[in-house]
């Protein structure tokens, strides 16, 4: 990463609120950047909304799937680069209303590269969020990019969309746009307590077992979320470049583990090996085994994760415990 190039750059961030825009924020502004986030939601104990950051941001308040917001907002504060980082991003949630999550996932990626589209002369990069959710279910592991897309559940297909849509238009239209397909992303902020890596340090922090919602042995990659943002602006500062601009690229670890390993090392860490994972075996919609190759990222663009497992879980835990701590004694 190169820290003069976003010095005075107009950057646009969707999913400014969330897990990865609130770090990816944080970061561009220590960077010198000029942001604008598009925030939906007014989330208590975000980030974003917690530090002063918001306040340093100009903050275009609406959704996704409004046009012509997204067309003012690009326009009005002359944008020259976009993080599309916004999505509707539980699994569980799509299930149970996959139009709310087409709506935001696709619908929302179209609308804002049809709004890039119409400012080609201030727009000359665009990064797209996809997830390795969208390459589906495979035998062959670990996923490269030339994995097939062949999402089948409601949250797998939206990612699948998001990407298929993205190079649309680049192939058609030439928007200058680079894709992203991260393992699950984990660090400070992410405050879906549904998810396993932040359930599971609530269910710790208050002496209660953790929920595992499958049987234990999925297997995922887990990405610390300032690996993840350090990995998008490094694809940001090659675009144009001639063979990064168009592709899409794996960011992760390349260091799967099972849901139990997982809950486990948390456990360990927090030294709360006393408490027992519930184990319900209730997961559907879900795919058993993911992991990523990221040898073209580490290739093209010189990148790789630059944090431990052991670290970023330890920085993880610590934020959790300083910020349910502080839940608490407002609850008192």
């Amino acid at each position: 990463m190169n820290s003069s190039f976003w010095k005075n750059r107009n950057v646009f961030v969707t999913g400014a609120s969330g897990l990865l825009g609130s770090s990816m924020v944080d970061k561009l502004l220590s960077q010198g950047a000029n942001v604008t986030c598009l925030v939906r939601d007014w989330v208590h104990g975000s980030k974003l909304l917690e530090s002063d950051n918001l306040m340093r941001c100009n903050t275009v308040r609406g959704e996704l799937i409004d046009y012509e917001l997204l067309l003012r907002g690009l326009n009005e504060y002359e944008i020259n680069t976009v993080f599309h980082l916004g999505a509707q991003t539980i699994v569980g949630a799509a299930s149970r209303s996959p139009l709310s999550t087409f709506e935001a996932n696709i619908k929302g990626t179209w609308n804002l590269l049809e709004a890039c589209r119409q400012c080609p002369s201030l727009i000359d990069r665009v990064i797209i969020a996809s997830s390795d959710k969208a390459y589906g279910s495979h035998d062959n592991l670990p996923y490269t990019e030339e994995t097939p897309l062949v999402g089948r559940f409601p949250y797998d297909v939206s990612k699948s969309c998001t990407d298929l849509i993205s190079m649309s238009y680049f192939h058609t239209y030439n928007t200058p746009i680079a894709v992203t397909r991260c393992g699950n992303l984990f660090g400070p902020g992410d405050l879906n307590f549904n998810r396993l890596i932040p359930g599971t340090i609530q269910a710790a922090f208050d002496n209660e077992s953790p929920i595992i919602r499958s049987n234990g042995l999925f297997i995922r990659d887990y990405f610390y979320v300032e690996d993840a943002v350090d990995a998008y602006l490094t694809l940001a500062e090659r675009l144009p470049e001639e063979g990064i601009v168009g592709q899409d690229f794996n960011f992760g670890t390349e260091t799967p583990l099972s849901v139990i390993e997982l809950v486990n090392r948390i456990l360990i860490t927090m030294d709360k090996t006393e408490l027992v994972p519930k184990i319900l075996n209730q997961a559907s919609h879900e795919i058993r085994e993911q992991y990523l190759d990221c040898s073209k990222a580490k290739k093209l663009l010189k990148w790789q994760p630059t944090h431990t497992f052991n670290e970023s879980i330890q920085h993880t835990i610590a934020w959790y415990t300083e910020f349910l701590e502080k839940e608490r004694a407002l609850a008192v």
